[in-house]
């Protein structure tokens, strides 16, 4: 099983990828995904842009995508120790010093491992460029 998490506020091309790159390192790729609230604590007012189950079912949808499961912990700490995945995968921002759930991997033995990410591809940029196509045409 790999298992990675994250906000997926607004799907973009860079999800997909890294998703198809996660599923193709086992045989079930589990998404966990942030509750609205934790979006809000992570990302700040106006976030997140999609309810949390438009979210976890846009996700769903995805052929590499096997299960989504939405958790409302800040971080993905507890979801890692209940499922335990033998690979838990997060995007190229984060490295295995500054990844809260390394701890809890190690713990049981799994592994961890840091995808690369397409440059230029945020939800954060996205949302900031579809704000300054508005602003420019407003």
């Amino acid at each position: 099983m790999v298992l990675t998490n994250g906000c997926f506020d607004l799907l973009h091309v860079g999800h997909v990828r890294y998703l198809e790159e996660a599923k193709s390192l086992g045989d079930l790729l589990v998404v966990g995904v942030n509750s609205d609230d934790s979006v809000r604590r992570l990302k700040g007012e106006g976030r997140p842009l999609m309810p949390q189950e438009e979210r976890a079912e846009i996700l769903a949808a995805l052929e590499a995508v096997d299960y989504v499961v939405i958790f409302e912990e800040d971080t993905a700490e507890k979801l890692v120790s209940a499922l335990q995945p033998d690979l838990y995968v997060k995007g190229g921002t984060y490295t295995l010093q500054n990844l809260p759930e390394v701890s809890a991997v190690t713990r049981y033995g799994g592994e961890v491992r840091i995808l690369s990410l397409t440059p230029g591809l945020s939800t954060s940029e996205l949302a900031d460029r579809i704000r300054a196509q508005f602003r420019k045409k407003g």
